[in-house]
């Protein structure tokens, strides 16, 4: 088929479906929210950006597929989506850099505190199961505070290492601290928790789940301090180790995996403490879960299994304490998704602080569509952002004004219509009582 080419003076948007985000945006008064957060820079220039237009246009950017400052130029050329989202100017990507560049410790420690806040006392929940995890985030340039540390993927590189608390129950982040990469997992985690138990105001923590890298002595006698539930995936040291190849009676829960409770205490505890051990059988499923007991890595019995264990503060049985610890799992997916599809390691700055601030929006940014996939689609299957961008967000539209009335046209066949109206008609009843604490 031939045709020729022609030009057309129409602003059009391939984020039409963006409206949604905006719609809910107005819903829950974000706008309103960055107003109230009195800590956050000023611009002091009267040609400068308004910070809720910096700040609402860097997390669209984000949502539109932007995974590093270059990226966020999507949204500056797109006048129609300026329009959408009313912003009378559009930044570009040397504008967010100045302006994350405002921020130190202080801003960015009340800042995150603010919006996190703001979210869970929103949210009509009022217990949550807390995630903590720490990631990798390897950098290429001379970033502060990007140093050799613990890096399984980039050997020997430089690296950010920072540690990031998830609600389960709703897949959101609940905070984040950016670490110099030399820091060890359970680095100022005793800080980190206080500071997000704080995000959550009256709301309660009803389980706290965490890896080997934060057993530690000092961390189990703070969680019990604070009367807070735990289970905590135990470090296979030798006095464990023993501890297992003494145990004979097994009880079986599945074909080749099999658990045991007992009592333990370590050297330095003031106490004994309840832990839980599972083994997997390798002929039953390969590449099983768990650790080998390097210490009996040649014993006929112990080189057949692969091993986990989890001291805890919970009554309920073994078997329940093992799989609620493997739901737990899923922060690793949030993890993985907050990199792939929010770019969460590839925002970064020369100074450290400012990085920490451009990653903290990133969190928010996530935040916002997890509430966007909860309350707005409501879909029983959670969808990665990846692919709402092209099922919901990347339409085609552009503005017509008829009349007094200006209309978004959106380009969509006539079978999806309906589901798109039904999103635009959604009354955007979240269960989430907006305050301005």
């Amino acid at each position: 088929m031939k045709f020729e080419l022609s030009f057309s003076n129409k602003e059009v948007t391939p984020w039409g479906g963006m409206v949604f985000m905006k719609q809910m945006l107005s819903k829950m008064s974000f706008r309103e929210q960055i107003n109230l957060c009195a800590v956050l820079p000023t611009q002091n220039s009267n040609r400068g950006h308004g910070v809720a237009t910096l700040l609402e246009s860097f997390i669209t950017s984000i949502w539109c597929g932007a995974n590093r400052f270059l990226h966020t130029e999507v949204t500056r050329a797109d006048h129609a989506l300026a329009q959408i989202f009313d912003w009378k100017t559009v930044p570009g990507q040397d504008a967010y850099k100045r302006y994350f560049n405002k921020f130190d410790q202080v801003k960015n420690q009340e800042v995150s505190h603010h919006f996190f806040k703001w979210i869970f006392q929103s949210l009509s929940i009022n217990y949550f199961t807390l995630d903590i995890d720490s990631t990798i985030m390897t950098r290429y340039g001379e970033q502060e505070g990007a140093k050799k540390g613990y890096n399984p993927i980039k050997r020997g590189r430089n690296s950010h290492h920072p540690i990031i608390a998830f609600v389960n129950d709703v897949r959101m982040v609940a905070n984040f601290w950016l670490r110099s990469g030399n820091a060890s997992s359970a680095n100022n985690f005793v800080a980190f928790l206080e500071n997000t138990l704080a995000n959550f105001g009256d709301k309660k923590v009803g389980l706290v789940r965490i890896d080997s890298g934060f057993f530690q002595k000092e961390i189990l006698d703070y969680l019990e301090q604070k009367q807070l539930n735990y289970i905590v995936a135990a470090k296979f040291t030798h006095p464990i180790q023993r501890l297992i190849d003494k145990q004979e009676a097994w009880l079986r829960v599945d074909d080749g995996i099999e658990i045991c409770d007992k009592t333990y205490q370590a050297n330095n505890w003031e106490q004994a403490r309840r832990i839980v051990i599972v083994r997997q059988k390798l002929d039953e499923k390969p590449n099983v879960p768990g650790k080998q007991l390097s210490l009996f890595e040649e014993d006929e019995i112990h080189k057949n299994y692969r091993y986990s264990a989890y001291v805890t503060n919970q009554e309920y049985g073994a078997v329940d304490v093992w799989r609620n610890y493997r739901a737990r799992g899923d922060a690793e997916n949030r993890i993985k998704e907050l990199k792939a599809d929010f770019g969460a390691d590839s925002f970064n700055l020369k100074e450290f602080f400012p990085t920490e601030a451009a990653l903290i929006f990133v969190m928010i940014a996530y935040n916002l569509m997890a509430i966007f996939k909860l309350f707005v689609l409501q879909e029983k299957t959670q969808k990665t952002l990846a692919t709402l961008r092209y099922k919901v967000f990347a339409v085609g539209a552009y503005f017509e004004r008829i009349g007094d009335t200006l209309k978004l046209k959106i380009a969509l066949t006539k079978k999806r219509r309906k589901w798109f109206a039904g999103l635009w008609d959604y009354p955007l009843d979240f269960s989430i009582q907006i305050s301005n604490a």
